[in-house]
C-alpha cells in the first residue's frame, strides 16, 4: 500500500474499557505486536479517576486505546515498567499529577514534582484548588550517587547563560569522562494541559501554538487532528497539503539553525554565521507564506490558510545555500574529527528508551509519522532518512539530508495547492475523543482530546517528542568528556518547554 492509499483509508483506531488487573496481559501483547506506547492520560471525570493508554502501530495505521477506571478511594494501576520503559515515565506522571499509584513500579519517586511542592497537592484533579503555598524545608532532590576512586560530581544549571532554557544536569566523572548524568527538568512546568480545560475546541489553538515556540506548526496540527477526529470533521484536500507544506517549513528551518549550532559547538563559526544568515531568511519567508515568522495562525481546526506559497526559485535558492553549508562542515577535518563517534546512541539503547525522530532515525530506528501514522495524501511516497552510526555526525547528517528532502516535498505539495484557504467551517457542537500524531522536526507528537457535548475540552493531553527522548541523552554520555557535553546536548537539541509543559 502506498503512502496516499494509507492517508486515504485513514487510521483504525479502537477503543476498550477493560479492568485494572487485565492492562498487563493487554499491553504485553499489543508491545509484543509491534505497538509502541505513544501516551498515558491520566483524567478526573469528578466521580472518579481514569487512566488511558494509547498504543500505536504502523504502516498500516492503527490506534489502540486502553480505558481503566480506577477506585476513587485507592487510585491504582498495575506498573507496565517491565514491559516498556516509556511506560515507567508516565506513571511517574500519573503519580505526580493525578495521584494515580503505579503498583509494581521497581523506581517510584517524582518526576514532575520537585521537592518543593507538598507531597499530597496534585494539580490535575478537579478538587486540587490553587497551588498551595510550596515548602520551605524541603531536601535536595535524592540523585543516585556515584563513588569510587577519582569519582567526582559537577552540577549544571539549572539557571544557564543565555537564552537557554532551565533544566540541572548532574555529572559524576572521573577525569573528563562521564560515567553518568542525570537531567532534572520541570523547571518551567506552566501547567499547560489544565489551561485547555474548559475552553472551546476551536480556541485550543492560541495553546497548542505555544506548547514549544520553535514547534508551533506541528503541535497545533496535532491538536486540531486529535479535534476532528473527536468530532468526525473532515478536513480538505488542499488544507491538508497546506498544513503539510507548513510543518515540512517549520523542520526546514530549525534543522538549518541546529546544523549551524552543531559547528558552532566545536569552533567553526563561519558555518554558524551562514546557517543563522539562511535561518534569518527561511523565517522571513515563514512570514510572507503564513503572517507569522514562527508560523503560527496558519493551521486551524477544520482547516488551514495561507497568505502565498514559497516559489521553486526560493527553494531553489534555500537548497544551494544548505548544501553550501554542508558541504563546508563536512570538508572540514576538525568538524568531522569531534562529530565522529561522539555521544554514541545505539539502536538496542534507543529502541529500548523509546526515542524518536532524528535521535532514533540516527541510530538506525526506521521511525517516521509521515509513514507510520500519515494524515494527508502528499502525492509522493516518503522515505525517512536513517542513519546507524548513532553518534554526532549521524544526527547532524540526518538533519541535512531531511532538509533536502523536505525542501523538495515542500516544492511537490506547492505544485498541488488549488486554494490558499480551504476549511470545513464551523466545528459541530458534539462531543466525542479523539487522537492527533505529527511527525513534528523533532520527532513524534501526540495529541488526545476529550471534548464534551457542548463542544468544549474535557481534557487535551500532549506528549511532545523530548519527553520520550531527553533519557537517551543520559546513555550517550557515558564514556564521552565533559568537554563534548554542548556538543553532544545540541545534537539532541530536545524541547524543555515541550518536556515540562
Amino acid at each position: 500500500m502506498t503512502l496516499q492509499e494509507r492517508a486515504a483509508a485513514g487510521p483504525v483506531r479502537t477503543s476498550d474499557l477493560i479492568a485494572a488487573a487485565e492492562l498487563p496481559e493487554r499491553a504485553s501483547a499489543l508491545l509484543g505486536a509491534g505497538f509502541r506506547l505513544a501516551l498515558v492520560a491520566g483524567h478526573d471525570d469528578g466521580h472518579g479517576l481514569r487512566a488511558v493508554y494509547a498504543f500505536c502501530a504502523g504502516p498500516p495505521d492503527r490506534r489502540v486505546e486502553l480505558q481503566v477506571r480506577l477506585d476513587p478511594d485507592r487510585p491504582a494501576v498495575p506498573s507496565l515498567a517491565a514491559w516498556s520503559f516509556p511506560a515507567s515515565r508516565f506513571e511517574r506522571e500519573l503519580a505526580d499529577l493525578f495521584g494515580i499509584e503505579p503498583v509494581g513500579h521497581p523506581f517510584l519517586r517524582p518526576l514532575v514534582r520537585h521537592q518543593h511542592w507538598p507531597a499530597s497537592w496534585h494539580p490535575m484533579r478537579r478538587d486540587a484548588g490553587p497551588a498551595p503555598p510550596m515548602r520551605v524545608d524541603a531536601e535536595p532532590f535524592p540523585f543516585v550517587a556515584v563513588d569510587g576512586p577519582g569519582v567526582y560530581e559537577i552540577p549544571v544549571g539549572p539557571v544557564h547563560a543565555g537564552l537557554i532554557e532551565p533544566g540541572h544536569f548532574r555529572f559524576s566523572v572521573v577525569g573528563e569522562t562521564i560515567l553518568k548524568m542525570k537531567a532534572r527538568l520541570w523547571f518551567v512546568h506552566r501547567g499547560i494541559e489544565k489551561l485547555f480545560e474548559g475552553r472551546p475546541a476551536a480556541d485550543g489553538v492560541v495553546l497548542a501554538e505555544r506548547i514549544s515556540g520553535d514547534t508551533a506548526a506541528a503541535h497545533t496540527l496535532a491538536y486540531c487532528l486529535a479535534v476532528e477526529d473527536a468530532l468526525r470533521v473532515e478536513v480538505p484536500h488542499d488544507a491538508q497539503l497546506l498544513r503539510a507544506l507548513v510543518v515540512e517549513l517549520e523542520r526546514i528551518t530549525n534543522h538549518v539553525a541546529d546544523l549551524g549550532a552543531l559547528c558552532n559547538d566545536v569552533g567553526f563559526g563561519v558555518a554558524q554565521a551562514r546557517a543563522l544568515t539562511l535561518r534569518e531568511r527561511l523565517l522571513r519567508l515563514a512570514g510572507e507564506v503564513t503572517g507569522h515568522r514562527l508560523l503560527r495562525g496558519a493551521i486551524h481546526p477544520g482547516g488551514a490558510a495561507l497568505r502565498r506559497l514559497p516559489t521553486e526559485a526560493e527553494l531553489a535558492g534555500v537548497a544551494a545555500l544548505v548544501e553550501d553549508l554542508v558541504e563546508l562542515a563536512t570538508s572540514n577535518t576538525v568538524v568531522m574529527d569531534r562529530f565522529k563517534g561522539t555521544a554514541v546512541l545505539s539502536r538496542g539503547d534507543a529502541e529500548a528508551i523509546g526515542a524518536v525522530g532524528v535521535v532514533a532515525r540516527a541510530s538506525g530506528l526506521v521511525v517516521d509519522a509521515r509513514v507510520a501514522h500519515p494524515f494527508a495524501d502528499v502525492g509522493t511516497d516518503l522515505v525517512p532518512v536513517v542513519e546507524e552510526t548513532g553518534d554526532v555526525l549521524a544526527r547532524f547528517s540526518v538533519r541535512a539530508r531531511e532538509v533536502a528532502a523536505s525542501l523538495r516535498l515542500v516544492a511537490e505539495l506547492a505544485g498541488q495547492v488549488q486554494s490558499l484557504d480551504a476549511g470545513a467551517g464551523d466545528l459541530p457542537q458534539r462531543g466525542g475523543s479523539g487522537l492527533g500524531i505529527v511527525e513534528a522536526w523533532r520527532g513524534t507528537i501526540v495529541d488526545r482530546v476529550e471534548v464534551e457535548a457542548g463542544g468544549r475540552l474535557a481534557r487535551c493531553k500532549v506528549v511532545d517528542p523530548s519527553f520520550l527522548t531527553w533519557p537517551a541523552l543520559s546513555v550517550a554520555l557515558a564514556d564521552t568528556i565533559v568537554p563534548d557535553f554542548p556538543l553532544a546536548n545540541k545534537s539532541f537539541n530536545l524541547s524543555y518547554a515541550g518536556n515540562d509543559l
